[in-house]
């Protein structure tokens, strides 16, 4: 039978930091950094900007024939948080009475522009970026705010009818598709398909600022439980059979450390702290278990023996391997 005689167990201990940055995708649904793991320590923990509007840019028929009117907004912009003044804009009508799809945009700038979709032959609107009477593929540095479709030459007020802003179709928005980040991975991931509307047909850009774990070794530690989920069997008793039910709990991960003071111990200065954790069963070979949780502990100072803590790990997930 193997012991764990010769394990390690390392706890983060430092993070390095990373400026926003453009993260890298092959499905439009998953977009990645150059990390392999991403800390949640308070202070460190990722910020994630995908392009798109945060507030305001509500588009609204201007005064003037063939003007609209935007309003102040912010927005993500290149992995900033950009403030874009209100402005009155002015579209170009097509010479003849055909279908034309016109994009408002917030530009590489941070202000407010136009782009023209290609015309149609007739007075059909189009769905399909870049087809005749289509919307416009948008510059990958811009963000799409909405859309003024028009089928007339002569010029005329813009009918709030005419205006389109559907957060998805029309309207791009730094909270849409909504987006979890996954720490154990190093990448963010997206619920739905990031909508391809940019020249390439290619999804807007998602930036992102994080911090890699710096791990250190817990010098003297001793019976490492990883936080694991378990399985509960419930039954009720009917007539002529029975029903059954499982359910699943995670428990809290635990070890103890043996300190030097029970004070100034580098640990015990992390306490409460969402950290990483790696256990390698044997310091000798690669496979270990990693885990992160908020780090709990209950120090003990006897009088004749080792001072000592207690130590919790509180997990939102359960440890994984990596062999």
């Amino acid at each position: 039978m193997a012991t764990a005689e010769n394990a390690k167990l390392e706890y983060e201990a430092g993070q390095t930091s990373v400026a926003q940055t453009e993260l890298s995708t092959s499905d439009n649904e998953v977009f990645e950094s150059s990390a392999a793991l991403f800390s949640n320590r308070s202070g460190y923990a990722p910020v994630v900007r995908p392009n798109g509007m945060l507030t305001g840019g509500a588009v609204t028929s201007g005064t003037a024939s063939d003007d609209i009117d935007v309003a102040a907004g912010t927005c993500n912009l290149n992995g900033v948080v950009q403030s874009v003044s209100a402005d009155t804009l002015s579209i170009v009508r097509p010479l003849t009475d055909v279908a034309q799809v016109f994009s408002v945009v917030v530009d590489s700038t941070g202000a407010y522009g136009i782009e023209e979709g290609t015309e149609s032959v007739d007075s059909t609107f189009s769905e399909t970026r870049g087809a005749a009477g289509g919307p416009p593929f948008i510059a990958v540095d811009e963000i799409e705010v909405a859309q003024v479709r028009v089928n007339t030459s002569a010029s005329a007020s813009i009918d709030s009818g005419e205006i389109f802003s559907v957060v998805g179709l029309h309207t791009e928005r730094a909270d849409f598709p909504l987006f979890n980040v996954e720490y154990d991975e190093g990448q963010v991931r997206f619920l739905a398909e990031v909508p391809q509307i940019h020249t390439g047909s290619v999804a807007k850009k998602v930036y992102a600022s994080y911090a890699t774990p710096i791990f250190g070794e817990v010098t003297l530690a001793s019976d490492f439980t990883p936080p694991e989920t378990t399985n509960n069997v419930t039954s009720t008793q009917i007539y002529g059979t029975t029903l059954g039910s499982t359910s699943s709990t995670l428990g809290q991960g635990s070890f103890t450390a043996y300190l030097n003071d029970g004070v100034t111990d580098a640990l015990v200065t992390l306490k409460n702290e969402n950290l990483w954790f790696r256990f390698f069963p044997n310091k000798f070979a690669s496979s270990n278990i990693l885990a992160q949780g908020k780090l709990g502990i209950s120090r003990t100072f006897p009088a004749g023996d080792n001072i000592q803590a207690a130590c919790t790990i509180s997990a939102s997930e359960a440890a994984i391997e990596v062999a």
